[in-house]
């Protein structure tokens, strides 16, 4: 599947490259934002490769990985990431926004704007994992229009949004 750039009333959607690596290194270096989603933050060099390996896409054919750099218009410079892993017509997505620009919804006006472009896409279900303790995360997912469920993977709260068309 073929990823557009979007815009938001703030920030643009970009396609990722692996051009970002060297200034997202710096957006996602703050330890804190791996507290619910583990890991630790990468080097220039180890993003970079990482992101060779996804502008590269999935080796499943049926699968197709799509991600984005959320660059803020008035500051112009990177701020975060937006993804979404489509397998047939459901979606999984998640979000991050580096430390110094939380707090500002644009967490939420990002994921929106994934939720509609996935509906253009003919995608129908959309789903996000996460954990019981991170509120921010919970809100951006309520703001994307996603409920909880009863279901739990990894210890992560299964939140789902099914799109008509």
């Amino acid at each position: 599947m073929r990823t557009d750039s979007m815009g938001t009333a703030r920030m643009d959607l970009l396609p990722l490259r692996v051009e970002h690596a060297g200034e997202m290194a710096d957006v996602l270096s703050d330890p804190e934002l791996h507290t619910y989603i583990g890991g630790a933050p990468l080097s220039p060099d180890d993003l970079r490769s990482r992101y060779e390996r996804l502008v590269t896409g999935s080796p499943d054919p049926a699968v197709s990985w799509c991600n984005w750099v959320l660059r803020l218009r008035e500051e112009s410079r990177l701020a975060g990431t937006v993804q979404a892993t489509i397998t047939g017509r459901r979606a999984e997505i998640a979000w991050v926004v580096g430390k110094p620009w939380q707090g500002r919804g644009l967490a939420s006006e990002a994921a929106r704007a994934l939720v509609g472009w996935l509906g253009q896409q003919g995608v129908t279900e959309v789903i996000a994992h996460i954990h019981p303790g991170h509120g921010a995360s919970a809100a951006v997912a309520a703001a994307a229009g996603l409920t909880p469920t009863a279901q739990r993977q990894d210890d992560e709260i299964r939140w789902e949004l099914s799109l008509r068309h």
